[in-house]
């Protein structure tokens, strides 16, 4: 199984008494968002299920990809892990799934699913972490296929 994280283009800073969830992405997130897209349709497979966070920065940055997308509110901030992991179905779904999202919650997802730590990893900005879970001589195996970052394309 595929899983790709993908974290929300940079957006605005939050103005008094705004809803977290309203944010909406600066100019720079807008380009990295069509740039990181780009990239991912060029590699995804065209029956990868896209889930993503109902807050404004994660809808827009996904909306560049073109592709259906399902809002999850239960991967909304602050998620924990296991509802990333369900949302999934990790590591049992049959095609790949992307999940755009937030901080701190996909480095803590990488962190555990690669490691078996509980970890804040920094995952930057509009960056992409590929996972990969495998059978490799009758073990489960995770691998990171690739990570990438929007000011490298």
């Amino acid at each position: 199984m595929d899983l790709i994280l993908w974290r929300h283009a940079e957006a605005e800073v939050i103005a008094p008494g705004q809803d977290d969830l309203q944010r909406a992405l600066t100019p720079k997130g807008e380009r990295q968002a069509r740039r990181m897209a780009a990239w991912l349709n060029h590699r995804l497979a065209a029956t990868t299920r896209v889930l993503v966070s109902p807050a404004l920065r994660c809808r827009q940055t996904a909306e560049a990809l073109g592709r259906e997308v399902r809002i999850l509110p239960s991967i909304a901030p602050d998620a924990p892990i296991s509802a990333l992991i369900e949302a999934s179905r990790w590591p049992k779904s049959v095609e790949p799934v992307l999940i755009c999202g937030h901080q701190p919650t996909l480095g803590l997802l990488a962190a555990h699913l690669l490691a078996g730590v509980d970890q804040e990893w920094a995952v930057k900005k509009g960056a992409v972490w590929w996972l990969r879970w495998r059978q490799r001589d009758g073990e489960p195996e995770v691998t990171l296929h690739a990570v990438q970052g929007p000011d490298a394309l």
